[in-house]
């Protein structure tokens, strides 16, 4: 299991191990079934990689946004409104308040983070207590049933904190691209790890 990096995009290997491997390629039949040692064709790869960009480009920018106490402000302004209580379901409630905040916010992210008039009636108070602080709700998060500060920290405000306000460009990809690179890395080392590709199988013939 020697590795060498002579050659890295013709094997990982050193020549013994290549060695044995072709051996043990040869060795198993695997039931009859026959493998070829074929370089991965290059349309493929290419299909592959347009999968991905295609799909970090058609979510952007939903994916991975964070609901903030901000977004649902409207929500709890409307739930004391008089049409709003006056009705005893909540089902319709709910579709009221949603009725008259349509075009008033953020329409994307709030179909994108529903919540339910129980929901609402949790963060209500945690959202009129930071309204009486006069904080920014940008700056806080959702999460579950609680309200708390985002764990971003941009740039400085006037006072020196952090603003923990998510940037334009931190939609969730920071980690998803991670794990596309990691993903890519490891298909390559278990690729190269193989007998190269100009060595082919007999199959026993």
């Amino acid at each position: 299991m020697s590795w060498n990096f002579d050659r890295p995009l013709v094997t990982l290997c050193d020549a013994s191990t290549n060695e044995a491997d072709k051996v043990l390629w040869e060795k198993e039949d695997l039931g009859g079934i026959t493998e070829d040692n074929n370089r991965m064709p290059v349309p493929v790869v290419l299909l592959v990689v347009l999968t991905v960009l295609t799909a970090f480009a058609v979510t952007f920018p939903l994916w991975g946004q964070r609901p903030t106490a901000a977004l649902y402000a409207g929500y709890v302004k409307s739930m004391d409104l008089p049409e709003v209580q006056a009705i005893q379901d909540d089902t319709a409630a709910m579709a009221k308040i949603i009725q008259l905040n349509v075009g008033k916010g953020d329409d994307a992210k709030l179909e994108r983070h529903p919540l339910g008039m129980n929901d609402l009636r949790i963060i209500k108070p945690q959202i009129e207590a930071l309204v009486a602080k006069g904080v920014n709700l940008e700056e806080y998060t959702v999460v579950g049933d609680l309200i708390v500060n985002a764990n971003f920290e941009g740039n400085k405000k006037a006072d020196v904190t952090p603003e923990r306000i998510q940037p334009w460009w931190d939609k969730g990809y920071t980690i998803d691209i991670f794990y596309v690179i990691y993903f890519f890395l490891m298909v390559i080392i278990l690729i190269k790890r193989l007998p190269p590709s100009t060595w082919q199988p007999r199959h026993n013939h």
